[in-house]
């Protein structure tokens, strides 16, 4: 198969201080190259770009510079070609493993996730999730609500357990009418999504509520490489136009449309009825090399009805087949529409600032049934949750860096605004037979974090520290008299991490870290028998961990973890209601292997185990 060969240009500014060579690193776009690995060939020394692009290193006198990052052709420069250079042309090439150099900083299993995401096809943003290596997900109610995620042990409901951001904007949502930290992806089309960063644990400040598990951040592509048209035709009425245009494709300004319609009727004895609707516009500006903005909008909009879970005995019975229902007035609809901002400010080649800020207004509405005639034998155990909210959020992101350290401290705001949060016994979605709870909700957390990176030859400390402060107020409609109330609470979480690559086919690492996941704000202020206290429950983790390189075409990961969690909640969904289960604690053992024998074919295989307990229950109940 013939290779398509383009060609990068890489402006590299070059600045002299004494004898350290500062230097940025961008694409003809103006988009930083990320974990682009520099190394000096005779002393040995080397690092990799930031996020920015940016990197620092001692001057060089008679040494040569290794230069090079996945999917390009690896240069050497000499220091006489270094001290005049001006640009780096690097041809770029298929994304193959041998190409990669261990160093310690690098996240490699992120990097080689660009190539499962390249060899694997991606039909919804859910597949896109299922890059990240030991996450699973299980899709359930119609296909309208957000998928069930499972990762290290936990079972995370739709998000309690995992940070979930899109472009910098949250896609949890706190204290949602389905659950705590309800994350539903499906306002994202995957053909535009460029790149995946995760990370397990509880390890970096930059993160915090929800990201015990783990975190998981989607980038949308800047610009489009080619306009596209794609339908899609199946079984059971399915149906899927996608359109992406280039509207505007300049070398310093780009912008794109995106549209996908999805409709199906599914494989249920009763028609599921799915429609949805995405729209995104993404508009990218480079004003200089100094300053660089992105602004996106989206429109989301999805129904659907759905069967449910049916019990095996109405099977065995021969009441229902297998595809059949008890109330198959399920389902529900919700939409979502997003403005997105992020501007990026280069103060010098070693200095950067970056903004980021969103606003999101959103609607949901869901119809479950879980118990179906065992409350209410007459009208039935149906439930509506429902809910109304305004997402406002910043975060400014300030970094620096040095040949020898790497500082970077930041803020984040959010606001959630949620008005008439309400469940509601419901009869065939129409009649409503009592009111469970409804109120309305304000939360706001703030945050400031610093991580700073320390590097010695081939020894790096990462020492990193987040400040959360949390408000949460609940106004109780339910209440015969007026009756809003309000907590507060703070956590502090310390992050420390070690890694030792002494050449370019092993490295080692340990980490370790605090986090949290935040309570629903229903659970904490409502009256109930219960008194709940527990704010932020806290999560103690860490890593410990190999990468090898055995061979050039093949990359072996393998990790131990342990994690333990202050309070996990439960959510117990026949109530609709969040549920405290006491301390847990998880450990398990992480095997990642990505094995590339010859050009055109790529194994990845993952091994995840994990022993999950209960602290406080009994032995047999702990499980």
């Amino acid at each position: 198969m013939k290779q398509f060969v383009c060609f990068i240009t890489c402006c590299i500014a070059v600045n002299v201080y004494g004898q350290q060579l500062s230097m940025q690193i961008v694409n003809t776009w103006g988009k930083p190259i990320e974990d682009v690995n520099i190394r000096s060939k005779q002393s040995g020394f080397h690092t990799h770009t930031d996020k920015n692009g940016t990197f620092v290193i001692e001057s060089l006198s008679t040494d040569t510079l290794v230069v090079s990052h996945l999917g390009y052709v690896t240069r050497y420069i000499s220091h006489i070609e270094l001290q005049s250079l001006k640009q780096i042309r690097l041809s770029e090439i298929p994304f193959s493993i041998d190409q990669i150099q261990l160093s310690q900083q690098a996240n490699v299993l992120g990097i080689i996730t660009q190539i499962d995401m390249q060899s694997t096809p991606i039909q919804t943003s859910q597949d896109v999730l299922r890059q990240v290596p030991g996450l699973f997900i299980g899709q359930h109610a119609g296909g309208g609500k957000a998928e069930q995620i499972f990762l290290r042990g936990f079972d995370i409901d739709h998000g309690t357990d995992i940070n979930i951001q899109v472009d910098g904007m949250p896609v949890n949502m706190v204290s949602h009418a389905h659950g705590q930290g309800y994350a539903d992806l499906h306002f994202v089309i995957p053909e535009t999504v460029d790149k995946v960063e995760f990370e397990k644990g509880a390890y970096e400040a930059e993160y915090g509520n929800f990201a015990t598990a783990g975190r998981v951040h989607f980038k949308t592509k800047n610009t489009l490489s080619n306009s596209l048209v794609k339908l899609e035709q199946g079984q059971y009425n399915h149906q899927r136009m996608l359109t992406m245009v280039n509207l505007l494709k300049h070398k310093n300004q780009s912008m794109y449309l995106a549209s996908e319609y999805l409709t199906t009727d599914g494989p249920f004895e009763s028609s599921q009825h799915f429609d949805r609707k995405n729209l995104m516009l993404k508009f990218h500006n480079r004003f200089n090399s100094n300053h660089t903005l992105s602004v996106s909008a989206s429109y989301f909009d999805s129904k659907w009805d759905a069967s449910g879970q049916i019990p095996q005995r109405a099977i065995d019975r021969g009441l229902i087949g297998r595809f059949g229902a008890i109330d198959d007035t399920e389902g529900g609809k919700t939409k979502r529409t997003n403005l997105i901002a992020n501007w990026t400010h280069i103060l010098d080649t070693t200095t950067t600032i970056h903004f980021n800020s969103y606003i999101s207004k959103y609607d949901f509405q869901l119809f479950s049934n879980f118990t179906f005639f065992k409350d209410n034998s007459k009208d039935g155990d149906q439930i509506m949750q429902q809910e109304e909210r305004t997402l406002t959020g910043l975060h400014m992101d300030y970094t620096k860096t040095w040949s020898w350290m790497n500082l970077q401290a930041g803020v984040q705001y959010r606001n959630d605004k949620v008005g008439d949060n309400q469940l509601l016994k419901t009869k065939n979605r129409t009649h409503r037979l009592d009111t469970l709870t409804l109120g309305d909700i304000t939360e706001t957390n703030s945050a400031l974090y610093v991580n700073t990176q320390w590097v010695w030859n081939d020894l790096t400390i990462d020492l990193g520290v987040r400040y959360d402060h949390f408000v949460h107020q609940f106004y109780d409609k339910t209440a015969t008299l007026y009756d809003t109330r309000e907590t507060k609470q703070d956590i502090l979480s310390p992050k420390i991490g070690l890694s030792y690559a002494p050449n370019s086919q092993i490295k080692l690492y340990i980490k370790t870290g605090k986090g949290f996941h935040s309570n629903d704000s229903r659970t904490l202020l409502k009256p109930s028998k219960q008194e709940i206290k527990t704010v932020l429950p806290a999560s103690y983790g860490a890593d410990l961990g190999i990468g090898v390189k055995i061979l050039p075409e093949l990359y072996i990961q393998l990790a131990y973890w342990y994690m333990e969690l202050e309070q996990e909640f439960v959510y117990v969904g026949d109530a609709a209601i969040t549920e405290p289960s006491g301390k847990t604690r998880r450990q398990g053992v992480d095997l990642s292997l990505r094995y590339q024998p010859v050009s055109w074919l790529f194994l990845n295989y993952d091994i995840n185990y994990t022993y999950a307990k209960a602290v406080d229950e009994p032995v047999g109940k702990d499980d």
